[in-house]
């Protein structure tokens, strides 16, 4: 049986150190209890969830020894340095063969039924994009020698550039994408999803 592999991505919730781009517009505190509230909802979506298992890969570093911090009994693995493609292309590489999913921990909208149509999409291809409204991605997956392309050289990353920059360092490599969802960065976007929370 192929193994599956969520990852979440997460920094430790401590104010002034998450969502800078947001605290810029709605303050540090108010930027740190949708993080603290973001991160809580998901990994009680996903992180109990069969079909996968879940590994929180955080920062900084030290913050891996202290299971007081996060929400959840998954597995806890520090993300290192370099920027984020450095992070996540050292996380496909390292981590054991099968089917690899990376998902941010700021994203409300996600479900268990995208983390399951991401590692459906791999069963026929070799990355799988779960692409944002402001140009970037909320997820990405990986399977087989895709895991070790060069998928994050030169990418533009926080731009409206970064999902373009990645696909194009991909080839011949066969993608899929799913469902376009909001990562909330900075004030609009919150805004935008406090109104689609109110209406829903």
């Amino acid at each position: 049986m192929i193994r599956r592999i969520l990852v979440v991505f997460a920094k430790a919730p401590a104010l002034g150190r998450v969502k800078s781009r947001l605290a810029r517009g709605i303050g540090s505190a108010a930027a740190l209890a949708f993080y603290r509230r973001t991160l809580a909802r998901l990994l009680k979506c996903v992180a109990k969830d069969r079909r996968w298992e879940t590994v929180l890969v955080v920062s900084p570093d030290a913050a891996s020894r202290k299971p007081a911090l996060w929400p959840t009994r998954a597995q806890c693995l520090p993300q290192g340095g370099g920027d984020l493609g450095m992070r996540m292309g050292r996380v496909f590489r390292r981590l054991p063969k099968g089917y690899v999913v990376i998902i941010g921990a700021d994203i409300p909208d996600i479900r268990a039924d995208h983390v399951a149509r991401a590692f459906a999409a791999l069963g026929t291809s070799d990355f799988v994009f779960g692409p944002a409204r402001d140009g970037g991605y909320w997820l990405i997956g990986a399977k087989g020698a895709a895991r070790n392309a060069a998928m994050f050289a030169n990418v533009r990353w926080s731009t409206a550039h970064a999902l373009a920059d990645t696909v194009a360092n991909l080839g011949a490599w066969k993608m899929a994408e799913l469902d376009m969802l909001d990562d909330i960065d900075d004030a609009p976007a919150y805004r935008r999803y406090l109104r689609r929370s109110a209406a829903g």
